[in-house]
């Protein structure tokens, strides 16, 4: 079934080529826009929690403009009408970066700025599950606010946030396929190209369906292996005793259960 993209294509590549410089573009738009959203979602995210408002008004406003326009949307306002609402000389230079990158840019600070929003989100939850105490006990040790989140709050929130932060991760290396709608040749655009080129739609989007797949699992080992990695002792959920569990416990030795022992 997927024997054509072995096949020459007229500029002598094959068209699996196609796809693995789809791919690469993919994973360098995935890869930068992460970082980038995970620098802004967390200092966005800490902006919102603060008391002064001159911070989290606006930490609010960029939280709630770009979450919830399209990114699609985004996507064509950072390409077609940001470089007509800058000055025109940096307008003129924007509008003359060669492809790929002219493309590659605009989707780049899209996603970046997209995804920073929501990061933002889970990091404020974060923030906000930790106890009361934490604050007061960076206080009693003479901690200012800056000093108190950076070495005491947001270690721990994002050490608890890590779970959610997998569907960020994998999120965004779905939303690069937005990005073909600009004119950068990521894996889906290669993908529709390669169906326009042999007619075979199944095998084209198949194969892409099968790296996308894959991407996802990778992402989601990960995330597993570092949420395991950084996970706060005792945050683990507990696995509840079932009736056979205490039975078992009660034959072997004949002492109380583990569940049942009292504390000395």
């Amino acid at each position: 079934m997927f024997g054509v993209l072995f096949e020459q294509t007229a500029d002598g590549q094959r068209y699996i080529d196609w796809l693995l410089s789809g791919l690469g573009w993919t994973l360098a738009l995935a890869f930068f826009g992460w970082w980038i959203a995970f620098g802004i979602g967390v200092v966005v995210g800490v902006g919102r929690t603060v008391q002064n408002r001159f911070i989290s008004v606006p930490a609010r406003l960029y939280v709630e403009i770009f979450r919830n326009v399209p990114v699609l949307v985004q996507m064509f306002l950072w390409y077609f009408v940001f470089p007509e609402v800058v000055p025109s000389a940096l307008g003129d230079a924007i509008k003359q970066i060669p492809p790929p990158w002219a493309s590659f840019f605009p989707a780049l600070l899209c996603l970046g700025l997209y995804t920073a929003s929501r990061i933002a989100e889970q990091v404020r939850a974060g923030i906000e599950a930790l106890p009361r105490g934490q604050f007061e006990a960076a206080n009693a040790l003479g901690l200012n606010g800056y000093l108190t989140y950076r070495y005491v709050i947001v270690p721990q929130a994002l050490r608890l946030i890590v779970p959610s932060l997998t569907s960020e991760v994998m999120g965004i290396y779905k939303n690069t396929s937005v990005a073909l709608t600009i004119g950068l040749m990521e894996l889906t655009a290669q993908a529709r190209q390669i169906s326009e080129a042999t007619f075979q739609t199944f095998t084209a989007f198949g194969a892409a369906t099968i790296i996308y797949l894959c991407l996802a699992l990778v992402a989601y080992q990960a995330m597993t292996l570092i949420d395991k990695a950084v996970r706060i002792p005792g945050s683990a959920p507990v696995k509840p005793t079932t009736d056979e569990d205490l039975a078992s416990e009660m034959r072997q030795g004949g002492a109380l259960p583990a569940t049942m022992e009292v504390v000395k």
